[in-house]
């Protein structure tokens, strides 16, 4: 019996995953139940202009994006999928880079609590279902197949790069002594306790070392469905909010994605024919 694979399926797993997915869904329907809280009784849980115009376009996003990419990526690891296995922590992450906005954001009230639960449990089951990846098997499967030097250097230039712009922040608010708004001030905490995640987990793919193999396409999965989420966000911006249409923006923003769409794409090619050859 071979004891690094779960009895259920055939991936490069340590244990039984079976609490990683009670948890998995847990956070898939906590935040169903936060997101459709904030559309619906929008005034109430976002009591300012600020909130609203920050988070209500966001709970669509968090319906729309990331509870699809959480539920299917775990559906893809039931039916023994090595890709929805390695896209499964980048859905996890996606949706505890969201949240964390949301703790530091949010007034105290029930829907903060809400919050703070659902980024908790998602610190607790990515940690949880990372480190029961055989980073060993995975390496041995994927090694040579994948883009590790274009995947690696675009996933730590970035991370480095927001991390700067968030240092930036700080520093130009020392200086001048005006605080960002509360929403701003969340979305650059959330980046800067996420992004050393991209700059550490490209460098090891970069190196070919084992975590890198583990973590790297989740890493580019959730990047690149965090600027697919922001050009979603802006277009939904102006129909649910005051905020006016900014076109300049989605344009950016679609640019800068591209940078992180290519070697997705690439590792995802990389991964399916490794698959479909090893099963030929």
């Amino acid at each position: 019996m071979n004891t690094n694979q779960d009895h259920h399926t055939n991936l490069p797993i340590r244990r039984n995953l079976a609490l990683i997915y009670l948890f998995s869904l847990l956070i898939a329907i906590l935040m169903a139940v936060a997101s459709a809280a904030g559309i619906l009784y929008r005034t109430s849980v976002y009591p300012t202009e600020g909130l609203l115009r920050a988070f209500v376009s966001n709970d669509v996003v968090n319906l729309c994006i990331g509870l699809p990419i959480l539920l299917g990526s775990m559906w893809l690891a039931w039916r023994s999928k090595l890709i929805g296995l390695l896209c499964w922590p980048g859905a996890l992450f996606f949706v505890l880079y969201n949240y964390i906005a949301y703790v530091f954001a949010m007034p105290l009230n029930w829907v903060f609590l809400l919050h703070l639960v659902i980024a908790m449990l998602s610190v607790y089951t990515l940690t949880g279902l990372v480190t029961n990846i055989d980073g060993k098997a995975v390496h041995q499967r994927l090694g040579g197949t994948v883009p590790e030097k274009l995947a690696g250097g675009v996933l730590a230039g970035l991370g480095l790069l927001f991390l700067l712009r968030v240092i930036g922040v700080v520093v130009n608010a020392l200086s001048s002594g005006v605080l960002p708004a509360e929403t701003e001030l969340a979305v650059n905490i959330s980046d800067f306790l996420t992004t050393p995640a991209w700059i550490i987990g490209g460098i090891l793919l970069w190196q070919r070392k084992e975590f890198g193999y583990v973590t790297g396409l989740g890493l580019l999965f959730q990047g690149s469905m965090l600027f697919i989420g922001l050009i979603f966000f802006l277009l939904l911006q102006p129909f649910l909010t005051t905020a006016p249409f900014a076109v300049a923006d989605v344009i950016v923003i679609f640019v800068m994605g591209l940078i992180c769409f290519v070697p997705l794409a690439l590792f995802v090619r990389g991964v399916v024919a490794k698959c479909s050859s090893s099963s030929a």
